[in-house]
């Protein structure tokens, strides 16, 4: 999404505005209601003689921005056949987690890598399986990767901050998921208007206009509220709860990606996941269009959209989730055929560690094993011998090897999902 901003404390007006437009009241048949929209004063800080006198005259007016509806104890009543996907793909889920976890390999790992990158990819920054192994090492010069993998650790912060949605939570995902990249926005509200789509000189035209910083810290506060709830049925409270989070926009950048994240905080806090990430943004890539349609409906007053959206991206991710994890446990096979070494050897816990980071240097392989670095530099020769790995660099510091099957399995997920395995 094409996303601007102002500069900070530019948009002024009065935050006070009665119940009735905080929280719009819910129609008898509308079933959730539609965000509002109040006029705020615009100060452009822009030279003037770069403007031509159509953009004075607007930038002169003010600019209408949303109004969210306080959502904490609204009911979604939704329509029967969105209800049903969410049960179907809900069961489905369930039953994808519970066999996931009795897998011989780290598939947890595995999905958690897939589904950062492609929700990153859904934001245009795209990667490949080995970029994004390598940028985990901390090898230099892929920004795209780097970003993925500040994704990854966002969803790990997440995983380990507990199950319920609070302000400290998000803060907390956010900061991970910023601090390298724009460290003086990583885990604060914004304190500025931002928009998305349109002219990069002011909110006034364009596609959405996220309500103003002073209403952030309130409809956050509410959010939470309805994140506690224990009487919405899982994908539905999670779809919700995702929408209403991309309303609000509380951050100058990074909403979409912490906003996915928080799909997998409710799922875990329902107990639909409980040992696995089920790469839903990887169905979302299916069909950006309709998934930002769906935000786009949500906004409008109509819940089913996003809940329809959401439950097929989880049937969808189920779906490729499964094939990787035959696609991994086919290549884990053929190791076994390949590898020779003693069965209480290093080797093959260093073969299982590949799965989850299939490029490793010494370093790494001395932290998976808990070994010296001769050992591990024995182990690595082992399967470099047997074909498991090969070299990515030939210099004698900083050197790598990757296990090539596994990150074509990984590419080919993402090419099954939609997203080009780019070489950023």
């Amino acid at each position: 999404m094409n996303e601007r901003r102002e500069p900070a404390g530019q948009a002024q007006g009065d935050p006070r505005l009665s119940s009735a437009q905080a929280a719009p009241a819910l129609h008898p048949t509308a079933g959730w209601p539609p965000v509002t929209y109040e006029d705020r004063d615009w100060a452009s800080t822009l030279n003037e003689g770069h403007l031509d006198v159509w953009q004075r005259i607007k930038t002169a007016r003010p600019y209408k921005a949303a109004v969210p509806p306080f959502i904490a104890d609204l009911d979604p009543r939704l329509r029967p056949e969105a209800l049903t996907a969410a049960l179907d793909a809900t069961n489905e889920v369930t039953r994808f987690d519970t066999e996931m976890a009795g897998l011989p390999v780290p598939m947890p790992a595995v999905l958690l890598r897939t589904e950062s990158a492609s929700s990153s990819q859904i934001e245009h920054l795209t990667s490949n399986a080995r970029n994004i192994a390598l940028a985990e090492l901390g090898a230099p010069g892929k920004e795209n990767a780097a970003l993925i993998v500040a994704n990854a650790h966002a969803m790990t912060t997440a995983l380990k901050a507990g199950e319920a949605v609070t302000p400290a939570t998000i803060l907390a995902i956010h900061a991970t998921l910023l601090q390298a990249a724009e460290p003086d926005h990583a885990g604060t509200w914004r304190d500025q208007q931002v928009w998305i789509g349109s002219s990069p000189i002011s909110p006034h035209d364009a596609d959405f206009v996220p309500p103003h910083a002073d209403r952030v810290p309130g409809l956050i506060d509410d959010l939470c509220a309805f994140g506690q709830r224990a009487d919405v049925p899982p994908l539905v409270h999670a779809a919700l709860l995702h929408a209403q989070f991309e309303t609000i926009h509380p951050f100058i950048d990074g909403n979409g990606r912490t906003g996915r994240v928080l799909v997998h905080t409710v799922l875990r806090d329902h107990g639909i996941t409980r040992h696995t990430t089920v790469p839903v943004s990887a169905g979302l890539l299916r069909a950006p269009g309709r998934y930002f349609d769906a935000l786009g409906a949500y906004r409008d007053g109509d819940p089913n959209p996003i809940v329809t959206e959401m439950s097929a991206a989880a049937l969808a991710a189920v779906a490729n989730g499964r094939q990787l994890a035959s696609d991994i446990l086919g290549i884990r096979q053929q190791w076994r055929d390949q590898i020779k070494a003693r069965t209480d050897s290093s080797v093959w816990r260093l073969a299982d560690a590949l799965f989850a980071q299939p490029v490793i240097n010494v370093d790494r392989a001395v932290t998976d094993l808990g070994v010296s670095a001769p050992a591990a530099r024995a182990s690595i020769a082992t399967l470099v011998d047997a074909g498991v790995l090969t070299t990515t660099s030939h210099a004698r510091r900083n050197r790598a090897w990757q296990a090539t099957s596994i990150l074509a399995a990984i590419d080919d997920f993402s090419r099954r999902a939609g997203r080009r395995a780019a070489g950023r």
